[in-house]
């Protein structure tokens, strides 16, 4: 059976409430814990994803929590001045290099439901030299943002863990100004997920369970206004998902993707 959005929520908070509170983060799946129940720390995600040595030592400790599938900064061609969104901000890691592309006249916001993220970003920021990002609590579903008012929103590795992704796309469509663009790194299904995945919580904070297939992501885009979308899949992405539950070989169903839509 699969499970309702409410029980996705809460096992979505809790589990990233727990890994808020930890020195380091593991990767996004839970599958990272140890064998024996205990967190396993994973100081290399990041690297493995795209990230620089130089840029994740331009952010603040603590900040990479090793969370992402992708490096949406990489890709969002970000410039000075702009207004940046981040859905699901985590301890900020994305949030922090925004904020130095587009540099004391920009600004950057960074949204997550989760309290403790949200404290443990605001602890980053107050270490930090940079006085353009903030972070706001707040779900991506209804996000805590004018209309019309950001010029780019990014993302990593969170949108499939909103039961309501179409809610995501047209929030986000809301929020941006005309000429707008999403860029996001996520999780997207190659097939249909089986039956024993989506009755799996595990599958679900896992960043597994929730993903909607590349055709899906396409038509909600759409659906939301979104004009000139782009997914590309990262192929590369599958030795790192293969780790994840390596006995049920979440591969062959899933891939990262890096998504860009124009408003």
């Amino acid at each position: 059976m699969s499970l309702n959005n409410e029980e996705i929520k809460k096992a979505v908070r809790e589990q990233y409430g727990a890994v808020a509170k930890q020195e380091k983060g593991s990767c996004c799946a839970p599958t990272c814990c140890a064998p024996d129940g205990t967190t396993e720390l994973q100081p290399q995600n990041s690297i493995n994803i795209g990230y620089s040595d130089e840029a994740l030592a331009s952010i603040p400790d603590g900040a990479d929590l090793g969370l992402g599938c992708g490096n949406p900064t990489g890709f969002a061609d970000l410039q000075p001045g702009e207004t940046v969104l981040d859905l699901g901000s985590g301890a900020g890691i994305d949030a922090f290099l925004a904020a130095k592309s587009v540099g004391a006249t920009g600004r950057v916001i960074g949204v997550d439901m989760t309290a403790e993220m949200i404290e443990r970003a605001r602890v980053n920021a107050a270490k930090s030299d940079m006085s353009n990002v903030e972070f706001r609590l707040g779900e991506i579903e209804n996000l805590p943002v004018a209309d019309a008012t950001v010029d780019c929103i990014m993302s990593n590795c969170v949108v499939n863990l909103a039961p309501d992704k179409q809610r995501v796309f047209d929030e986000a469509y809301r929020v941006l100004r005309p000429g707008g663009r999403l860029a996001i790194s996520d999780i997207l299904a190659e097939r249909p997920i089986s039956p024993t995945l989506l009755s799996s919580v595990q599958a679900y904070v896992g960043c597994v369970a929730g993903a909607a297939t590349i055709d899906e992501t396409v038509a909600m885009l759409e659906k939301a206004g979104f004009s000139t979308v782009v997914v590309n899949r990262e192929p590369k992405s599958k030795e790192f998902i293969r780790e994840w539950m390596p006995e049920l070989r979440l591969d062959e169903w899933v891939v990262s993707a890096k998504i860009q839509a124009t408003k």
